[in-house]
C-alpha cells in the first residue's frame, strides 16, 4: 500500500481527494487521464521491460497489476488512478508510473497536469535550456574554458574558449552536442584527454550517479544503450557499476597547436533553478598551461572562415 492511501476498520482503502483547481472541470481531466493511461499502457509491451509475455496473454501491452509493480505502488491505488477516480498522486509516484510507461518528457508533464500535480520540468534531464543570463557568465569567464553539463554531460552551452580546447565548430555540433560521445568516438590519437584510463571512468562514474534519478526514462536508456553500442570501452566502464559525484579533478589535455600538455583544474558550479546542471570552468595549474592556452585561443581565431 502507498503512502497515498488509507486503510479503514474494515479493511478497504482509500483516498483523500485534491481540491479541484482554480477553473478545472474534473470531469474532464479525470477521463482524459483515464484514456491517456491506458493509451500509453497498451504500448508497452512486457519484453520492453524485461519481463515474459506468458501464454494466452490477451492484453496488447502491460496489464494493470504488472504496471503497479514495476512502478512499486498499489494494484487498487494504480486502478483507481487509470478509473480517473480523485486520488492523491505525489511527483515520486507519477514519476516511477512514467518510467515504467515509458513516457518522454511531453507525456510525463502532460501525465502531471493531468493528475493536477505541481510539474517540475528541471526534473527532466535532457529537457534543460540555458538563458541569455548563463550564456553570458560562461562567455565572460573567457579565457578560461567553461561549459554547462546536465547530468548526462550534454552540452547545453560553451564559450569560445571551451569550444578551442575541444576543437569543437559551433556550426557543426548536432542540436545537443554531448561530451561523452565525442569522448568515447574519437580516435584516441586525437582525444583532447591525455589520460583516459584515468579521466574516463570517473566521467562514467559521475554519469551514473546522474542516472539513479532516470534510470528506465527512454532518452537515458537509449542514450546509455546508444554508448555501449559503439564504444567497448564505455560498456566495460559502464558494467562496473562505479558511482562518484562531480568534482574539482585535475585533467590533461593535449591540443594541435602547442607542444606539450595543458593541465587544468575544473571546477563545478551550481546552478539556481537547474538542480541537475552545474558549470564546470577549466583553470590553468601552471603558468605553463597559462600560455599554452592563449596558443590555443590564437589557433583557433585563426583557423576561422
Amino acid at each position: 500500500m502507498t503512502t497515498t492511501e488509507h486503510t479503514t476498520a474494515t479493511g478497504r482503502a482509500t483516498t483523500p481527494e485534491h481540491p479541484p483547481a482554480p477553473g478545472r472541470d474534473r470531469r474532464r481531466t479525470r477521463p482524459e487521464l483515464a484514456a491517456f493511461l491506458k493509451s500509453r499502457r497498451a504500448r508497452v509491451t512486457p519484453a520492453d521491460v524485461g519481463m515474459p509475455a506468458g501464454p494466452r496473454r490477451r492484453t496488447p501491452g502491460l496489464r494493470r497489476e504488472e504496471v503497479a509493480q514495476l512502478s512499486g505502488v498499489g494494484v487498487t491505488w494504480y486502478t483507481w488512478l487509470e478509473q480517473g477516480r480523485p486520488i492523491n498522486a505525489s511527483p515520486q509516484v507519477l514519476d516511477a508510473v512514467a518510467r515504467t510507461l515509458r513516457l518522454d518528457p511531453p507525456e510525463r508533464e502532460h501525465l502531471y497536469q493531468l493528475a493536477e500535480v505541481p510539474y517540475e520540468p528541471a526534473r527532466v534531464a535532457g529537457g534543460e535550456t540555458v538563458g541569455p543570463d548563463i550564456q553570458g557568465i560562461i562567455d565572460a569567464l573567457d579565457p578560461l574554458p567553461a561549459v554547462v553539463y546536465n547530468a548526462r554531460f550534454d552540452l547545453l552551452a560553451t564559450n569560445a574558449a571551451y569550444r578551442a580546447l575541444f576543437i569543437l565548430a559551433p556550426e557543426t555540433l548536432p542540436r545537443t552536442p554531448n561530451a561523452l560521445r565525442t569522448l568515447f568516438l574519437a580516435p584516441e590519437a586525437t582525444c583532447p584527454l591525455v589520460l583516459r584510463e584515468t579521466e574516463l571512468p570517473v566521467m562514467v562514474a559521475t554519469l551514473r550517479s546522474g542516472y539513479g534519478r532516470h534510470a528506465g526514462e527512454p532518452v537515458w536508456e537509449d542514450f546509455i544503450r546508444g554508448l555501449i553500442t559503439a564504444s567497448p570501452y564505455f560498456a566495460e566502464l559502464w558494467e562496473s557499476g562505479d558511482v562518484a559525484p562531480p568534482g574539482p579533478r585535475v585533467k590533461t589535455f593535449r591540443h594541435r597547436a602547442v607542444e606539450g600538455e595543458l593541465r587544468m583544474t575544473s571546477t563545478s558550479l551550481s546552478i539556481n533553478g537547474m538542480p541537475e546542471c552545474r558549470i564546470v570552468v577549466y583553470s590553468p595549474v601552471d603558468e605553463e598551461t597559462h600560455e599554452r592556452l592563449a596558443a590555443v585561443r590564437t589557433d583557433n581565431e585563426k583557423s576561422r572562415p
